[in-house]
């Protein structure tokens, strides 16, 4: 008889304090993706309450049948965009049409990495190169600067831009920063350094957000000149309504090309997600379990009202440094999530943007491994190509683009590596 996937990391839990590190990571998780659940919504072109249930249902599933230990699957950035440019040809963006459609499409992917994952594909993820995913985890780690310098500078900077466009627009508005949202900004920074040693006890995470909340309320009060901070919108307490995909033969066949794309988009970005983390913990990953488990929570959130889902960089990061140690992190957040949205929805408007800008700072600079990149480039020449080749395709080109790209890349080098030796 077959266990839970889940149920591997039962010694784990055996371990002192282990349950208890898992519980405490998923409740810092799940305050995190409050705000970011409602960014990623307007991203994919959804009602605001869509982007917090693809948080809770699919983060469920894939935690209870996936492979990795640390990764969180929910909405996400390059996701939420590509679903917006996929659907909105074929609906006005908003409409209760797109909403089906987009529904229809988290199942159809679902689908499609279930049957991916069961014809063992998944196997091939094993196969991507270590510097593929050294460079990728790296250049991800610059994506999320790059879209929370905005926030924490509370500059009206514009969306989706270049890493270059975005830092030349923020010096060329340097004089319109709002020094309580800098402040608050680099007091949440300092504040998860500062309790980084006390993790154990508690999340330096958790620490950070509501030290840095509470500084932003102290120097607003203090400086009652200053403008206000923008601060995350109140959510309304909801269990994910039951919904429904259209199967019709019309539908399915105007999608058809959608699916193809967002899954080999959603397969990517989970694969090199799960890659980074199982290497930052020394675990071995099943590929073709990984496949499974994204495609059952795809599958099962279209039916709770979830537009499509994949690996969250962001959250996954957030998990690592906050101290989990095991899927039940993952699948405590999303319960987590739901009690968080019934007791505390409507506080959720005090939370300051640049607070999380903050804390996704610091998120961000724990996925640089700087160590691991100075030993391939001293040590392992033929990994150095497909390493930066990665990093930059991440930063200047889609995700999905740099991973084959760093493939490719490491292809080449290895033929010529073969050539050389065979000469």
């Amino acid at each position: 008889m077959m266990s839970l996937p889940i149920l591997r990391w039962r010694d784990e839990w055996r371990q002192p304090g282990a349950v208890r590190a898992d519980l405490l990571a998923g409740l810092t998780g799940a305050i995190v993706v409050l705000p970011q659940g409602i960014a990623f919504a307007t991203l994919a072109g959804m009602p605001a309450q869509y982007g917090l249930y693809a948080a809770m249902v699919p983060c469920m599933v894939a935690a209870l049948f996936g492979s990795s230990r640390l990764m969180v699957t929910g909405p996400a950035n390059a996701i939420s965009l590509t679903t917006m440019a996929v659907v909105s040809p074929l609906a006005a963006v908003g409409s209760p049409h797109y909403v089906s459609l987009v529904l229809t499409l988290a199942f159809l992917v679902g689908l499609m990495q279930l049957l991916l994952g069961l014809a063992r594909v998944g196997a091939l993820v094993e196969r991507v190169p270590h510097s593929v995913v050294v460079g990728f985890t790296a250049g991800a780690a610059v994506l999320i600067i790059n879209s929370q310098l905005g926030p924490l500078l509370a500059l009206p900077l514009p969306r989706n831009t270049s890493v270059l466009t975005n830092l030349t627009s923020a010096v060329e508005r340097l004089p319109q920063v709002q020094p309580l949202a800098l402040a608050s900004g680099l007091a949440t920074i300092v504040l998860a350094i500062v309790a980084r040693p006390f993790n154990r006890i508690v999340p330096a995470m958790l620490v950070a957000v509501i030290g840095g909340t509470l500084v932003a309320k102290a120097l607003a009060a203090a400086q009652p000149g200053w403008p206000p901070l923008a601060t995350v919108q109140a959510v309304v307490a909801a269990w994910p309504p039951l919904s429904a995909p259209d199967l019709s033969v019309d539908t399915v066949r105007s999608l058809f090309g959608a699916t193809l794309v967002m899954t080999l988009l959603a397969l990517t970005e989970a694969s090199a997600i799960a890659r980074s983390m199982a290497r930052l913990k020394g675990d071995t990953l099943d590929g073709n379990q990984e496949f499974i488990g994204q495609g059952l929570a795809n599958l099962a959130g279209a039916f709770f009202s979830a537009f499509p889902a994949s690996g969250s960089f962001n959250r996954s990061a957030v998990n690592l440094e906050a101290g989990a140690r095991s899927p039940l992190a993952a699948a405590s957040a999303a319960v987590l999530l739901l009690l968080l949205l019934i007791f505390v929805g409507p506080l959720a408007r005090h939370l300051p943007l640049a607070v999380v800008a903050g804390l996704l700072f610091v998120v961000a600079w724990g996925l640089f491994d700087v160590r691991e990149m100075r030993r391939i480039w001293r040590d392992e020449a033929h990994e150095r190509a497909p390493m930066l080749v990665t990093l930059v395709a991440t930063v200047t080109l889609s995700l999905e683009w740099a991973i084959l790209l760093g493939i490719t890349s490491a292809l080449l080098v290895q033929r010529l590596v073969r050539g050389d030796r065979l000469s």
